[in-house]
Formats: structure tokens, C-alpha cells, sequence
């Protein structure tokens, strides 16, 4: 190598950037990091794991002035509500779980079409439509009850679980559209235009092509449109009929409320089980939220 080569390779070497490593914490704030860490999972853990303590206990022991973590602990609570003996749960649950079913069903299909439209296409009042979505988001279910009881009213439709679940649609759908469009709005249009060249109708598109590609966009709407129908009380209260075999969980829960006392330990049997569903559809979509939520708030 002559001299002047060997010179340029010298300043090439001083001027490019040396690659960064991890720069190291001190030990100091590694222990103050994972100290906080573990102080705010305590703090989330704690209320859930009482609640749990509390449901192994009878009635009379639940609510003690000096609390005990173990005192006359058993499953009998949760044995009574199974059986039947503190109301119905078993049809509570029942009716819980199909209109939640309906509502995430009916809720992702109107929202992902809605979106997918929104995002593809350009036709007069798009832009309202979804400015119209957000507006909707701003009104607190107070206000909306009596207006949607008069609607219910008119279609024949009141202390129906069909009319509960159009209710929850006009909740659900509006957020689930405007996250999805955002998700679709990243999806390259070179693929609908490749489906289109292979002769796919603009539906086939959206259907064979964009939706499995959306996986996760559409594991957070339906999460979101579960939870919105599983554990909602207000609409559930006003428009579903006072028997108790049409109540839902949520609902069915004031049983345990009564004026003069409440069961505390029956009524915290009955919060884990109504808990488990939620946990179980958090865990199979877990793996989408991260990238779903990221997706819909940053891209769109």
C-alpha cells in the first residue's frame, strides 16, 4: 500500500463514527429501576390477589375491621354461585358470553369494512365519516341511554339481548373503525392493485388478501369489543328485562348488593369467575396487541 493510500485509509478510519454500545447503568440505578418495577407490579397485583383472598372466605370473615390474609378459607363460595344457590350464574354467564360473541363478531366486520373503505377509497362526506366517529367517542353512555331506549322502543327490540347488542355496536364500532383504518392505511395499495390485476372483486381483495394481513389490527378490535360487551353494566341495566334469567354476569352481580348488607365473599367468587373469560381472550391475543396498538395509534 503507497503513502498516500495508507493516509486516506488513516482519516477514513479517524472521521467514520465508531459504533455505540449499550451504554452501562451503574448499579445504583439498576437496583432503582427494577426496584420500581417491582414496587408497580405489587401496587397492579395487589388489589386482585385480595379480591381473590377475599373470595375463599365466608361472608362474615370477608369484611373484618383487622383483616386476616387466611381466616376459615374454603371454595364453598364459589361452589354456592356454580350450584345456583346465590342466583343464576351459569345462565348469567351464558347470556354474557353470546352477546359478547355477537358484539365482537358483528363489531370487527362493520368497523374493518368501514375502515377499509375509508382507506382506499375517496367518495363524498369519507373525511366526516370518520371525524363523525371520533365525535361519537365523546359522548358519555349517560347521555346516550335514553335516545337508544326510545330507538330500542320503536323496532320492538327493548329488553331484548339483540337490541343490547346493536347498543354495544354503536360503542364498539366507532373506535374499531378509526384504530383500523390507521392499520390499513400502512398496508402497501400495490397489493390490492396486484389482486385487482389477477381479476379479485374489491371485496375479494379486502377479503383474501388485506385481512390476512391484518391479524393483528384485528386481534386489538376484538379485544376491545369483548371487553366493551363483558363487563358493562349501565346499558345492560336499562335495556335488558328485570327477569333474572336475561341478566348478564355484570349485572347479575348486584344480587351480592343488597340494602342491608352485602355478601363480600360470594361477590368476589363471582368477580374471578367473571374475570377468567377477559384473561383467557387477553392471553390467545396477547401476542398481537403490541404491534396492533402500535400500528393503529403511530401509522394512522
Amino acid at each position: 500500500m503507497s503513502l498516500d493510500a495508507a493516509s486516506i485509509k488513516a482519516t477514513e478510519n479517524a472521521v467514520a463514527p465508531k459504533p455505540m454500545g449499550k451504554p452501562k447503568r451503574s448499579r445504583l440505578a439498576s437496583f432503582g429501576l427494577h426496584g420500581t418495577l417491582i414496587v408497580a407490579s405489587l401496587i397492579a397485583v395487589f388489589p386482585v390477589f385480595w379480591v381473590f383472598i377475599t373470595s375463599l372466605k365466608p361472608d362474615a370473615k370477608a369484611a373484618e375491621t383487622t383483616p386476616t390474609l387466611f381466616n376459615e378459607s374454603s371454595l364453598d363460595n364459589y361452589a354456592n354461585i356454580l350450584a345456583g344457590e346465590k342466583g343464576s350464574f351459569l345462565s348469567w354467564f351464558a347470556n354474557s358470553a353470546v352477546i359478547a360473541i355477537l358484539t365482537t363478531v358483528i363489531s370487527v366486520f362493520l368497523s374493518a369494512t368501514a375502515a377499509y373503505a375509508v382507506s382506499r377509497f375517496r367518495f363524498p362526506g369519507y373525511r366526516g365519516m370518520m371525524l363523525s366517529f371520533l365525535l361519537i367517542q365523546m359522548f358519555p353512555f349517560a347521555v346516550l341511554i335514553v335516545p337508544l331506549y326510545n330507538i330500542l322502543l320503536s323496532l320492538g327490540l327493548q329488553g331484548t339481548s339483540l337490541g343490547l347488542v346493536l347498543v354495544y355496536c354503536t360503542t364498539a364500532v366507532p373506535f374499531c373503525a378509526y384504530m383500523l383504518k390507521g392499520y390499513f392505511d400502512a398496508i402497501p395499495r400495490d397489493i390490492d392493485e396486484a389482486g385487482r390485476i389477477d381479476g379479485l372483486s374489491p371485496f375479494a381483495v379486502f377479503w383474501r388478501l388485506v385481512l390476512p394481513l391484518s391479524k393483528p389490527g384485528l386481534a386489538v378490535t376484538a379485544f376491545y369489543a369483548f371487553l366493551t360487551a363483558w363487563g358493562e353494566v349501565a346499558f345492560a341495566s336499562a335495556f335488558l328485562s328485570a327477569s333474572d334469567e336475561s341478566k348478564t354476569l355484570a349485572v347479575g352481580l348486584q344480587v351480592f348488593v343488597q340494602q342491608n348488607r352485602t355478601e363480600w365473599g360470594h361477590l368476589a367468587a363471582a368477580s374471578i369467575l367473571v374475570a377468567i373469560p377477559a384473561v383467557i381472550v387477553f392471553y390467545l391475543v396477547q401476542k398481537f396487541l403490541v404491534a396492533g396498538l402500535a400500528s393503529g395509534a403511530v401509522k394512522g
